[in-house]
């Protein structure tokens, strides 16, 4: 199966505005009913098998545990309890409005009494406004929707096997309901010191070293249509010097100097996972390079950071051994 649909934005523009709210409603419940974690990976969303999931939060608010789901098969709103209680309601037909509504009611239905400290939308034009008041979102293309949901999980997979070739500190693969984008970052020990004014969110995640890989829906202040990116903490002089591959491009932001690979251009390439991979080691080697970072001892190629692994051993297959517990090695082809 060829990666990648078309996903132009045009195309979709009005359910990505929607779909984005309905988002930053849940996820804005899950910033506030989670252990808060570091960089504040405790926020995003994580892919599963049929659309995304805060995981299991609840406790520290005071709620038992429960997750709150978004289902793009069937495209339901499903919430569920640990002790087996479950909720749903269909997406299609909803404002911002009538959503915010909803999912309120049917976790207290549940016995869970969700808390929105700022019940608005965050890094958005129409931030000034309540969820509650906003009634011109209300357009959900399921088949948009869809297509969505399959760029999301294809370039998720991309991402996580670009993500075990790192052993240093690394962020789980996240879909951010702030950005609307799909990342995963990597990080070094040394910090950085952030303006004072530069606001929680900045000093929190960007307090230590880091080259962030992502992707980008688009309409999102940096990218007009969909696009793999790349960016430094801090960003380093000469940056923009270093080669990226045919295709990609250093652009100029407000956040600084940040790597580009147009989504278009990779559906073109003859192996397009390979162009996308081949991008974001381009960008790293050229940020990890600046920011002096031991590429070496950070290396795990293909998640194996054992030099005695037996995956590194010529002529061995892994095959399952009967009746061993983790499988055996034998030989093989390699």
């Amino acid at each position: 199966m060829r990666m990648f649909p078309e996903i132009p934005l045009r195309d979709w523009v009005d359910t990505k505005e929607t779909l984005h709210r309905f988002l930053q409603v849940v996820g804005k419940i899950r910033l506030t009913s989670a252990p808060r974690r570091n960089h504040f990976w405790n926020a995003p969303f994580h892919l599963c098998g049929y659309g995304i999931t805060t995981r299991p939060m609840g406790l520290v608010d005071g709620n038992t545990v429960f997750t709150v789901d978004f289902d793009f098969v069937d495209h339901l709103l499903v919430a569920r309890t640990v002790d087996g209680r479950t909720a749903s309601f269909l997406l299609p037909g909803h404002s911002v409005s009538t959503f915010y509504r909803e999912v309120l009611a049917t976790l207290d239905g549940l016995g869970v009494h969700a808390r929105i400290p700022d019940p608005r939308p965050s890094g958005l034009p129409d931030s000034h406004r309540l969820f509650v008041e906003d009634v011109e979102h209300a357009h959900y293309d399921p088949q948009a929707v869809h297509r969505y949901w399959r760029v999301l999980s294809e370039v998720g997979m991309v991402l996580e096997a670009f993500a075990a070739d790192f052993s240093g500190k690394t962020s789980p693969v996240h879909h951010a309901w702030h950005a609307f984008d799909i990342s995963v970052t990597r990080y070094g020990d040394r910090a950085v010191d952030q303006p004072r004014d530069a606001g929680p969110l900045v000093r929190e995640a960007h307090s230590r070293e880091a080259i962030c890989f992502g992707f980008s829906f688009g309409d999102d202040g940096t990218f007009e249509e969909p696009a793999f990116y790349s960016r430094m903490v801090p960003e380093r002089a000469g940056l923009a010097d270093r080669p990226l591959p045919n295709g990609a491009g250093w652009f100029t932001t407000a956040e600084g100097r940040i790597a580009a690979l147009p989504y278009a251009d990779a559906r073109r390439a003859p192996d397009p996972r390979s162009a996308v991979r081949a991008f974001y080691e381009a960008a790293y080697e050229a940020a990890a390079e600046l920011l002096a970072w031991d590429r070496a001892a950070l290396a795990s190629p293909g998640g194996v950071t054992d030099p005695h692994h037996p995956t590194s051993w010529p002529g061995k297959t892994r095959r399952l051994a009967v009746g061993g517990a983790y499988g055996g090695w034998a030989d093989g082809d390699a």
